[in-house]
């Protein structure tokens, strides 16, 4: 079967974010039939059916009350999804894209097992969990293959080494490697992890509480204070610039926060975590932007002017102003 041919036989549904991004990548926009209720990048994807919803109505909700409420549905066995079955029918999907990495992040194994049951044919499933940059790339290629957009997926992952590689060179001429700390989630505290660390030390850094590789976990603000990081970044999960900058003033209120050498020297920032929180095309310029904050005299962000933002540490908790970026 030709590529071209293939394509055009393409139903595709997304049930994750990252997996939508990636088939935009790859110029499958056309061919992607459903998405998820987190999925808004890129623009192109508006309006499209919406296959899953979530359970929990987070935008009434605090952070600390949606970590709770996460926590008792996960302790029930309860979804924190719902996958509308009737619609998914509907759009016949040939295949379905989705994760079994993390409960909290989109509709994983059991959830996906169920709406499965429900289809009179079965599409090819694939399962994107990674770990890592190369895990990453590798879920990207795989989707090429089965879509026959191997090429296009071959020069994306080309594409995005070369970047990486230019980020390590470029602050390898860097004599000073600052200490991070970067909140996947505000309150409670959650360190990154996965690729995340990895992004960071590719970018000259090291991230003191970050978890390479593994799940990111919950942390305390003690650790966070004994840890001393240089540059405090927050990037909560699903949440943009302006919603992590707001989401800051619990910081505020730490004992200790005025302490902390990123405060002291005016480092901490807000950016937008779907650059890094998404295992998709868009950790290369997380990554990239990552090296302008820790290295802003030899990397420059050429990027979305939103995507960070300086926190003003002088500013009166709940009432942020944003200090100029560099």
């Amino acid at each position: 079967m030709s590529s071209n041919r293939a394509t055009n036989e393409l139903r595709l549904v997304s049930l994750l974010p990252s997996a939508t991004e990636m088939a935009c990548a790859l110029g499958l926009a056309d061919q992607l039939l459903g998405i998820t209720h987190c999925c808004d990048y890129p623009p192109e994807i508006r309006g499209k059916p919406l296959v899953v919803h979530g359970n929990i109505p987070v935008g009434e909700l605090s952070l600390r009350e949606i970590d709770s409420a996460v926590s008792a549905s996960l302790a029930r066995g309860e979804s924190l999804y719902h996958v509308d079955e009737q619609l998914l029918r509907a759009l016949a999907p040939t295949h379905i894209l989705t994760q079994d990495l993390c409960q909290v992040c989109a509709p994983a194994g059991n959830e996906v097992t169920r709406a499965l049951k429900a289809l009179p044919h079965q599409p090819q499933v694939l399962w994107m969990s990674p770990h890592s940059i190369a895990d990453i790339h590798g879920n990207l290629r795989e989707l090429g293959q089965t879509t026959g957009r191997e090429a296009e997926a071959e020069r994306l992952i080309a594409s995005g080494r070369s970047r990486l590689k230019r980020v390590a060179e470029r602050v390898a001429q860097t004599t000073h490697r600052p200490r991070v700390f970067c909140a996947e989630w505000i309150d409670p505290l959650f360190c990154a992890g996965h690729w995340t660390p990895e992004m960071v030390e590719i970018a000259g850094g090291t991230d003191v509480l970050g978890r390479k590789w593994a799940d990111s976990v919950r942390v305390t603000w003690d650790a966070v204070s004994e840890a001393a990081p240089e540059m405090l970044i927050l990037m909560p999960c699903g949440y943009d610039r302006d919603n992590a900058h707001a989401q800051a003033a619990w910081l505020f209120k730490q004992s200790g926060w005025s302490d902390l050498p990123a405060v002291r020297n005016k480092l901490v920032f807000a950016v937008d975590a779907g650059y890094f929180s998404r295992p998709g095309p868009r950790v290369v310029d997380g990554t990239e932007l990552l090296a302008h904050l820790l290295h802003p005299e030899v990397f420059d962000w050429k990027g979305p002017a939103d995507a960070f933002m300086k926190i003003d540490c002088s500013a009166t908790p709940g009432k942020f102003a944003a200090a100029p970026t560099t």
